[in-house]
Order: structure tokens, then C-alpha cells, then sequence
């Protein structure tokens, strides 16, 4: 490391939890009048218009994109366009969502008397109670920090991360609402990963049963890996003979069988085979079984894969297939 240089460790985690302070002073003030806000937007039929300048206009325009993708319809306006001949977005009653560290942005400032000729209900996410904006507007969201996080304190840091936050939580109670669920949210999102894995079922992805190794738990497992090197997929399904599923055996429960037993030609499936196996059903949205994979201190690569109708094998999941498939 360059010695002139000062002392750069620390610096990105000091930030972090001064953000993460400020988000919980937050958080014990605002879940009033974020309902308050929320029940204003959800009494009108039309769009949310959400305005700023600078840095506020840049974070209005993330919670539009938040608004857009979660059911609540919005559009972002620059409060200077909005000056210039843009007003033409609105429809009567529209709301409006002004962002303003100070509470005393010029340009979103003189918006407010042309607002008000829209019927348009005002609510303010403003960084300043004692401000201009702060007395104009039906709502407030606090977005007041003590400072901000930078070295200087003056670059928008906490300011910033505490709007977003709010227009975060404003999106959520909308969801909540609305009873906005996961059909609706793979609706608005069909081009994306997450979209194409809550409209995809497990099936739709999964190995069928005739291309998996499956055993019975008195074969050997000398035989289980030939079936398992005849159908590499990483695992053998263990069942009985009308194939419900009884264990699992992946490629560690042999390595970790061979490790714990001196003479490996007396091994039988049911030795080496976990015979409490996570699995799940076929009908299952494959995102859910993301979740199941993924959400847990150790990861799991394969699954066993039921009939939701029998209980009965009928293939199997791998993380790696998830990943690659051209459908996801």
C-alpha cells in the first residue's frame, strides 16, 4: 500500500452503520404517517407523480421504479420540467410525492399553488420539519438526519439511504394493501430471473425420474454409484418398490460413507443414504424452491422431487439446473 496514503480501513464500515443508526431513529417515527400517505394514494384510481431535484430526483426516480414494479402506477417529474410544460402528466387528484432534504428546493417550492389546481394531495418525504415544504404539504414523511455519513458531512449519504428507505416502506404498506402477491409481482416482471422463477413451477425444470439414479435401500453401493455414473446428476434417489421416496444419497454421503467405514464392499445403501431427506412437490413454484436451497446456513444442491397427488418420485432438482436453464 501506498504509506501517503491516510488510513483507509474502517472508513466503509463506519459509513454503514452510521446509515444503518440513522434507518433505525427512522423507523420509530414514521409508520404513522407512511400509513397516512398510503391511504391518500390508495383512494385515488390514477397515478402517483413523484418529484425532486438533484439527488431527491434521483431517489424519486428509484421509488417510482419500486411503485411501477409492485402495482402502485407512477411517474417520475423533474421539478424543473414540471415548470416547463411537463404538468401536462397530470390527471385531477393525481397525488404527489415531493422530496426534499431542506425543505426549501426552489423549483419543488413553486410547484405547489400549480398543484394544488390539480387537486392534487401533497406528500412530502423532506429532511427538514421547520421548512417552507414541510408547512405546505397534507403529509410528512421524516426524513431528517442528524448529519450525514461522509467524511465531511456533507455529501447526501444518510439523507439519501433514509428516503429510499421511506419510499421503500411506503411501497410495502401499498403491497400490503392491495394484497399485491407473487402472481402479480411475476406479472410485472416476465423478463426478469426472479419473474420467470415465480411463474415457473419445479417441473418445468426438474430431471424426470427415468434420467435420475434410483435405488432400493438393501442394493449396494456399489451399484448405486454405477446407476449414479450412469445418470450423473449428483445424487440417487432411494425409494421403495412403488416409489415413495425413503432417503437420498448425494456424492459427500459417499465420500463421508467411505471415510467412516473400513470395508466399503458390505455397504449397503441404506448405510450411507440420508434417510430424512428435504424435498419438494412438483406443482411447487420454482422460486420457493429457491428459497428452500438457498435460505439455510448450508446450502442443499439437489432435491427430490414428489407427485403432489401420491407422494410418489417422480425426478429431481438441481441448483446448478436452475442457474443454466435457458427458461430461468
Amino acid at each position: 500500500m501506498d504509506k501517503t496514503l491516510p488510513k483507509l480501513s474502517g472508513i466503509a464500515s463506519n459509513i454503514l452503520k452510521a446509515e444503518a443508526r440513522e434507518l433505525l431513529k427512522v423507523a420509530d417515527r414514521i409508520d404513522e404517517s407512511v400509513v397516512k400517505a398510503a391511504k391518500i394514494i390508495l383512494k385515488h384510481d390514477g397515478k402517483v407523480v413523484v418529484c425532486g431535484v438533484g439527488k431527491s430526483g434521483l431517489i424519486g426516480q428509484k421509488i417510482v421504479a419500486t411503485f411501477c414494479s409492485t402495482g402502485t402506477q407512477s411517474v417520475f417529474l423533474h421539478a424543473s420540467d414540471a415548470l416547463h410544460g411537463d404538468l401536462g402528466v397530470y390527471r385531477p387528484g393525481d397525488p404527489t410525492i415531493l422530496i426534499s432534504k431542506s425543505g426549501a428546493t426552489d423549483e419543488v417550492v413553486r410547484l405547489i399553488p400549480l398543484l394544488r389546481e390539480f387537486n392534487s394531495p401533497l406528500i412530502g418525504i423532506i429532511g427538514n420539519n421547520d421548512s417552507t415544504l414541510a408547512d405546505m404539504v397534507d403529509v410528512v414523511l421524516d426524513s431528517t438526519v442528524s448529519s450525514e455519513a461522509d467524511p465531511l458531512g456533507v455529501v447526501p449519504t444518510n439523507s439519501t439511504t433514509v428516503t429510499m428507505a421511506i419510499g421503500d416502506a411506503l411501497a410495502a404498506v401499498l403491497m400490503t394493501a392491495k394484497k399485491f402477491n407473487q402472481e402479480d409481482f411475476a406479472r410485472f416482471h416476465p423478463g426478469g430471473n426472479l419473474g420467470r422463477r415465480l411463474k415457473l413451477l419445479v417441473r418445468d425444470i426438474m430431471t424426470p425420474l427415468e434420467k435420475v439414479a434410483v435405488v432400493l435401500p438393501q442394493q449396494s453401493i456399489k451399484e448405486a454409484i454405477l446407476l449414479m455414473t450412469k445418470n450423473p446428476q449428483g445424487a440417487a434417489l432411494v425409494s421403495d418398490d412403488s416409489k415413495k421416496l425413503i432417503g437420498l444419497i448425494t456424492d459427500g454421503d459417499l465420500r463421508r460413507g467411505f471415510a467412516q467405514n473400513e470395508n466399503i464392499n458390505e455397504l449397503k445403501v441404506i448405510d450411507v443414504m440420508n434417510n430424512k431427506p428435504i424435498f419438494i412437490y412438483s406443482n411447487a413454484r420454482l422460486q420457493d424452491a429457491v428459497t428452500l436451497m438457498e435460505d439455510r446456513i448450508s446450502q442443499i444442491a439437489v432435491l427430490p422431487v414428489l407427485d403432489e397427488n401420491d407422494d410418489k418420485c417422480v425426478g429431481l432438482l438441481r441448483l446448478h439446473d436452475i442457474y443454466q436453464s435457458k427458461l430461468v
